[in-house]
């Protein structure tokens, strides 16, 4: 800066004093100029983070999925319903309570006088019946093979939700995603708009004026797609909310059961408050790699057996779960069969007796019984008995093949389905969308050459965006198709939506784990 001044002619004529005056200022501005330029980058940082801070909370697959199994309330009415079977097979398996009688017999109908007869006394009785046979264990047993079917309910629930969850979470992607595409050639159509005026004014060209009718035309119908695309994203968000919502967890879960319900209702209204300002308005732009847990069935083109699918199918929670209710079903015919025994009862009683009139003394009473009944007509009763428990077993038996027949039909359906959608994803990837590119292209240089039709330009980015967006759909439903069918084979409720990464180490341990069982 200083060469460049003496450089100058004007300035070798100044005086030091006018040269230190014209440096002063010349350096000021400079450190103006700076402060300027420090401020600028300072706003720009400031509103940098407050855009930061502004963006609405993203919401991820795993967090919906989480989230969603955290606040379901038929879980914690499960554990109840377990917890409420668990006590009464406790209680089932107690013999009842023995009975005391307390009374007067045989006083003088005429005086009441308690030492006039000789057979007067106070009596005092203890009575105690005995179940039929081993009906008390199997009763207890019973009910805990009733309750251990809870906990299968309950993993198959989660998984459930996982698909459930997993599955709105997708729909939500596909509509934003959609939205972005449309929003991103919008401004393309916008720009074609403006072409056409501007050729259509300047009378150069062949546009006419139904082209720019077109064009506008176009660019309204646009607008109507994406606001239907955003009443799609908003109505699965309120779905998803559902779950998401932790109001009133407070009411219902198990570490607040002994809280009263005032303050359980204040909690509650604290929480539906505060959740308001929680609300999820975008999901993660990144679409999910969700692992096939047995890619070799899911992509099979022909139907499987359906011994081999029993296979797999035999350790679904579903399937335990009507298995425990099988062993609770045969118990009940054990304890049917109890019924051709007797029932015993034993009762023993004290009877006191005054002295008589001439205070001679009177040798008290003791007495010691046995009742039982004798199952003589079996046929109408207990045969009967037996036989309903017999009928009732066989239904449950029943159950479990229709359990597993919807399984396998459920699988065959999603597998028939991921198979086509993977070879239509490979022709839109490959083929389709690559064609649509170029054949819009084509049209555009066409028509700015002065050797195409506005029209045809519309037409093919229209066509163009179709497909991106039919693309967009192919990717979604496949993943979410994925989910369905990683839930007939997951050993957690994680695996359904897990990554390859993820999925393959939480298989390990699961492996892990049935081993160290072992």
């Amino acid at each position: 800066m200083k060469n460049l001044f003496y450089k100058l002619s004007p300035f070798k004529k100044l005086n030091p004093l006018e040269k230190l005056s014209l440096f002063e200022k010349v350096y000021g501005l400079k450190k103006r100029l700076v402060n300027i330029v420090l401020l600028f980058l300072l706003f720009v940082g400031v509103s940098g983070l407050a855009g930061l801070n502004a963006q609405p909370n993203l919401l991820t697959l795993k967090q919906a999925v989480q989230s969603a199994i955290e606040y379901d309330p038929w879980l914690i009415a499960n554990k109840h319903q377990q917890d409420s079977l668990e006590s009464m097979s406790v209680a089932s398996g107690t013999l009842p309570d023995p009975k005391v009688s307390l009374g007067i017999a045989n006083i003088a109908a005429e005086t009441f006088d308690f030492d006039q007869e000789m057979m007067t006394q106070f009596k005092v009785g203890i009575s105690q019946k005995m179940p039929r046979g081993d009906s008390l264990n199997i009763k207890k047993q019973q009910l805990k093979l009733l309750s251990s079917e809870y906990p299968f309910q309950r993993e198959n629930r989660k998984a459930q939700m996982a698909v459930m969850a997993g599955q709105l979470w997708l729909d939500v992607y596909k509509a934003q995603q959609s939205i972005s595409l449309i929003e991103k050639d919008r401004a393309l159509f916008e720009q074609l708009a403006d072409i056409a005026q501007a050729s259509y004014a300047s009378a150069i060209g062949k546009t006419r004026q139904q082209d720019i009718i077109r064009a506008q035309l176009e660019l309204t119908r646009l607008d109507d797609r994406l606001t239907m695309l955003k009443q799609q994203k908003e109505t699965n968000l309120q779905k998803l909310s559902e779950w998401l919502n932790e109001s009133f967890v407070n009411s219902y879960s198990i570490e607040n059961e002994n809280t009263p319900i005032t303050d359980t209702i204040t909690d509650a209204m604290t929480d539906s408050n505060s959740q308001a300002g929680k609300q999820f308005l975008m999901v993660d732009e990144t679409l999910p790699n969700i692992k096939m847990l047995k890619k070799d069935l899911y992509l099979s083109e022909k139907s499987l057996q359906s011994n081999l699918l029993y296979k797999y199918f035999a350790s679904h929670p579903m399937v335990l779960a009507v298995e425990q209710r099988i062993k609770a079903s045969d118990s009940g015919v054990k304890l049917a069969k109890q019924s051709y025994k007797p029932e015993w009862g034993f009762n023993a009683s004290y009877g006191y007796r005054a002295d008589d009139v001439l205070d001679r003394e009177r040798a008290d009473l003791f007495s010691f019984g046995v009742s039982f009944d004798i199952p003589l007509f079996t046929g109408n009763k207990q045969d009967k008995q037996v036989q309903s428990a017999i009928s009732k077993s066989a239904a449950v038996k029943t159950k479990k093949w229709m359990t597993v027949r919807k399984l396998i039909a459920s699988f065959e359906t999603a597998r028939v389905q991921l198979v086509r959608l993977t070879e239509r994803q490979v022709l839109y990837q490959t083929r389709l969308l690559p064609q649509m590119h170029d054949q819009a292209e084509a049209s555009l240089t066409a028509y700015t050459n002065d050797d195409g039709d506005f029209s045809e330009v519309i037409r093919s980015r229209i066509a163009e965006l179709n497909t991106a967006i039919d693309l967009l759909g192919i990717n979604v439903e496949r993943q979410k198709t994925i989910v369905q069918l990683n839930y007939f084979f997951m050993a957690e409720y994680e695996q359904i939506i897990a990554s390859p990464k993820m999925a393959d180490s939480k298989i390990r341990a699961t492996h892990k784990l049935e081993n160290n069982n072992e």
